[in-house]
C-alpha cells in the first residue's frame, strides 16, 4: 500500500506569506480516532491563480471564498461557478511586491462584513516596503491606511497575517525586519512593532490614531513601549490563527535554520507573552546576549528541524467543521513549504500534545483557510491552485513496539516493526525524531543515520522484506542529558505507524 498522500498536481515556488482566519464553527467533541489512522486528502478545485497567499470566507450566505494574490489583487471562488476571471479587489498601484516575500500578504473580513462590506488588508506599501494595515470598503473601493511599520532594510520577514479574535479586536503579525540573526534585535525590543503580534481596536479612533490601543494591552501604559504590542519575540510569525472555540492562538514562527516552531497560547497567557526570538530558536539558545535571567519565555508546543526536508512552517487551522469532526475535530493542521509534510497536533488532556504526520500537502502550500462552517482549503503557488481539504480513516500499514532500557546518561531502544498491511514490504525506511539531548552512539539490524533531531533507519540486507503479518527487529543506543523518553512519532516509508510504548 502506498504511503499517505494529498491528491494534488505538482506546482512551484514562493516563500513565507500569510492567510487570515475566518470565524469557525462551534467546538466539537474530541475524536477518539488515533492520529496515526487518519489520512489528509486534497482535491484541486481551481486553477489559474497568480501566486495566491491567503484565503478568507465571507459569512454572508454566498459560499464565496476570497483569495489574495501577492501582486495586490483578490479573486473570488464559488463552488458552483469556479474562479472568477477578474479580481474583486485591485490595489496593485499601492503594493510593493519586490522580492519574494513582499506584496499583498493578509486579509481579514470585518465581523460585520455582511452589512458593512469592509475588510482589512496587510501589504508592503510603495515606495519603501513599509508593512501596512489598511481598511478596504468594497462599496466604493476605498483604501484607508491605518498603520505602517518601516521595513526598508530587507525584503523578507514581513509577517502580514491578520485575524479578528473572539474579543472583536484585530490581530496582526509583523516579522523581525528580515536579514539573518535578528540584526536589529527587534524580537526582544518593545519600542518597535517588528517581531510582534499586535492587537488593536479598528472599530474606533483615538486622538491622532486611526484606531485605538485597547487599555488592557500589556504595554499600553509602559513608557517607551509600543502600546499595540500583544506578544513579542517573533522571528517571522507570518501565519497564525485564532481558534474561535476557545480564543487560543496558534502561531507558526519560521526558524533561522535549525528549528521551525508552533506556539499554542491560551487566552490567559497571551497578553505580554514572549515567544523567545532571538534569545531562543525553538528550545535552543540562539543569541545569549538577547536572553534575560528574569524573563519568562513561552515555549513552543511543537518543533521540527530542516532535517525533515522542511524549510518554513506553514501554520494552519484548528478543524472545527462537522463533516470530519469524528476524525479531526479540535485538531490543529499545518504543513511546511518545502517538505509538504502534514503536521497534526491534538491536546492529550495531560498538558501535552499528540502529534503525527498525516501525509503530504500539494507542493509549496502558502496558506490555509476555513469556511464559516469550518471546512478547510489550501492554496499553493505557481501555477496557482486552490484545493479542498478532506480527511479519511485508514488502518496503518505498520506497527512499532518499543522496549527500552535506560540508565544514567544512556539508553538502548529495541524496535519490533510489524507489517499490518496486506502487501509485502520490500525495503523499508523508518523516520523518527529523537527527544532533545539524545545522540545515537550505535545501532543494530539497520543502517541508521542521525541529522539534527531526525533519525533515518533503513533496512539491512537480511531484513528488508516484511511479509504481511510478519515482523523484523532493529535497535539503537543513545546517550542523553536527562530525557530518556521515546520518539513521539514514527513513520515507515512515509506512512505513520501505530505505536506501543
Amino acid at each position: 500500500m502506498p504511503g499517505k498522500r494529498w491528491a494534488a498536481s505538482t506546482l512551484l515556488a514562493l516563500s513565507l506569506l500569510a492567510v487570515s482566519t475566518p470565524p469557525q464553527a462551534a467546538a466539537s467533541a474530541a475524536p477518539a480516532v488515533p492520529l496515526e489512522e487518519i489520512n489528509a486528502v486534497t482535491t484541486q478545485v481551481a486553477f489559474g491563480l497568480r501566486r495566491p497567499v491567503a484565503i478568507a470566507a465571507p459569512d454572508d450566505g454566498t459560499d464565496r471564498l476570497f483569495i489574495v494574490e501577492k501582486r495586490g489583487t483578490v479573486r473570488v471562488y464559488h463552488p458552483d461557478t469556479g474562479l472568477a476571471p477578474d479580481p474583486i479587489i485591485d490595489i496593485t498601484s499601492s503594493v510593493d511586491e519586490s522580492g519574494n516575500e513582499r506584496g499583498l500578504l493578509g486579509i481579514a473580513l470585518s465581523p460585520g462584513f455582511a452589512d458593512d462590506h469592509e475588510l482589512y488588508l496587510a501589504y508592503t506599501a510603495l515606495p519603501d516596503g513599509a508593512v501596512t494595515l489598511a481598511r478596504y470598503d468594497m462599496d466604493d473601493d476605498g483604501l484607508d491606511p491605518l498603520l505602517a511599520q518601516e521595513h526598508g532594510e530587507n525584503t523578507n520577514h514581513n509577517g502580514g497575517d491578520l485575524a479578528f479574535g473572539t474579543d472583536g479586536m484585530l490581530y496582526m503579525s509583523i516579522g523581525d525586519g528580515g536579514g539573518s540573526g535578528d540584526p536589529f534585535d527587534s524580537g526582544q525590543r518593545l519600542d518597535t512593532l517588528l517581531g510582534k503580534i499586535l492587537r488593536i481596536d479598528v472599530s474606533r479612533t483615538c486622538g491622532d490614531l486611526a484606531y485605538c490601543v485597547p487599555g488592557d494591552n500589556p504595554f499600553a501604559d509602559v513608557a517607551g513601549a509600543r502600546g499595540e504590542i500583544w506578544m513579542y519575540g517573533g522571528r517571522n510569525p507570518w501565519r497564525f490563527s485564532v481558534d474561535h472555540a476557545d480564543g487560543s492562538m496558534w502561531i507558526a514562527d519560521v526558524g533561522q535554520g535549525r528549528w521551525e516552531e508552533i506556539n499554542h497560547v491560551k487566552p490567559g497567557d497571551q497578553a505580554g507573552a514572549n515567544l523567545g526570538w532571538s534569545c531562543f530558536e525553538g528550545f535552543e539558545v540562539f543569541d545569549e546576549a538577547q536572553c534575560r535571567p528574569d524573563e519568562t519565555y513561552t515555549k513552543p508546543v511543537f518543533t521540527y528541524s530542516p532535517h525533515t526536508g522542511g524549510c518554513a512552517v506553514i501554520g494552519g487551522e484548528v478543524y472545527r467543521g462537522e463533516r470530519f469532526a469524528d476524525l479531526v475535530g479540535g485538531t490543529y493542521i499545518a504543513t511546511d513549504y518545502c517538505s509538504s509534510t502534514v503536521w497534526a497536533l491534538r491536546e492529550d488532556g495531560k498538558g501535552g500534545y499528540q502529534q503525527a504526520e498525516l501525509g503530504q500537502t500539494p507542493t509549496q502550500v502558502t496558506a490555509f483557510g476555513a469556511t464559516p462552517e469550518g471546512e478547510l482549503y489550501v492554496v499553493n503557488d505557481l501555477p496557482g491552485g486552490l484545493h479542498r481539504v478532506t480527511f479519511e480513516r485508514a488502518t496503518p500499514t505498520c506497527h512499532v513496539r518499543y522496549v527500552k532500557q535506560a540508565w544514567g546518561t544512556g539508553m538502548t531502544v529495541d524496535l519490533t516493526i510489524t507489517n499490518t498491511g496486506t502487501a509485502p514490504i520490500n525495503g523499508w525506511t523508518l523516520r523518527f525524531p529523537l527527544p532533545r539531548g539524545q545522540q545515537v552512539v550505535s545501532d543494530w539490524n539497520t543502517d541508521l543515520t542521525q541529522s539534527g533531531d531526525m533519525v533515518t533507519a533503513a533496512s539491512a540486507a537480511h531484513n528488508a522484506a516484511i511479509a504481511p503479518g510478519a515482523s523484523v527487529t532493529m535497535g539503537y543506543l543513545v546517550s542523553h542529558t536527562g530525557d530518556s523518553s521515546l520518539p513521539s512519532r514514527i513513520s515507515l516509508n512515509r506512512d505513520a505507524c501505530s505505536v506501543t510504548r
